[in-house]
């Protein structure tokens, strides 16, 4: 008999999710006009402002992205979380006071979100997110990982969404403090590399230890398999490091 276990995300994980982008551009995505970055009402406010989710696979299949469009500044957080059947559900809200507005820009957003329970990803995924304005499925296909065993290990990793030449790249780190993608480059037939912008010298970070997600994307590749990803600038951080991405 199948089982279901639902889960609320403890506080700390909604701050992490809520600092993925929620405040620093994504370079790599979507650069808006300034017309479009200018703050008020508008149809972007939502988790599900506009276009069909993406996902990917993060942290050996312990957690996976989840990739919606609209504001920047307005990223949704999984407040609900159940898996059932092979089947995700998410419930993804906008945290904050939604008195204020959102700014008008239109770019992908990840929210992390972590498996409530081992899966096979091997076997694939069904991802269901709902929320305001937001009620759309995706099925992430499976990837050789073996299942999950145990918890993170603070590793960073990096996974393929749907959308051609998209990505997630996850990092461990200060949850005040997360990485900016300065610049994404196809450095080579199977070799992407993604240089973060220096942090000021003068940046002050909070002594947690939480996960960053980051949408790229990256033009160029004749096939998306077995690509590697080199992480680099950032500071200390990223010094020529050297992932997969996955999917």
């Amino acid at each position: 008999m199948s089982s279901t276990r639902r889960v609320t995300l403890a506080a700390a994980t909604l701050l992490f999710a809520a600092l993925l982008g929620g405040c620093a551009t994504n370079p790599g995505a979507v650069t808006p006009s300034p017309a479009d970055e200018s703050a008020g009402e508008s149809p972007t406010n939502g988790p599900g402002a506009d276009g069909d989710i993406e996902a990917a696979w993060l942290d050996g299949g312990r957690m996976v992205g989840i990739v919606t469009q609209g504001s920047s500044t307005c990223v949704p957080v999984a407040d609900d979380v159940e898996l059932a059947d092979g089947v995700l559900t998410v419930t993804l809200v906008v945290p904050g006071d939604r008195a204020q507005p959102c700014t008008r820009d239109l770019v992908p957003r990840v929210t992390l979100v972590g498996l409530p329970d081992p899966v096979d990803p091997a076997a694939g995924l069904r991802i269901v997110a709902k929320g305001e304005g937001l009620d759309d499925d995706t099925d992430l296909d499976g990837v050789d990982l073996p299942t999950p065993d145990g918890p993170t290990d603070y590793q960073p990793s990096a996974g393929w969404t749907d959308e051609d030449g998209r990505f997630v790249i996850l990092t461990w780190g200060s949850s005040s403090c997360p990485p900016v993608i300065e610049d994404v480059q196809t450095t080579g037939e199977a070799e992407v590399t993604v240089t973060f912008q220096e942090p000021p010298a003068d940046q002050v970070c909070t002594m947690d230890i939480g996960p960053r997600g980051n949408v790229a994307q990256v033009e160029g590749l004749d096939d998306d398999s077995d690509v590697e990803l080199v992480l680099t600038g950032g500071g200390p951080e990223f010094d020529g490091i050297r992932i997969p991405i996955v999917g």
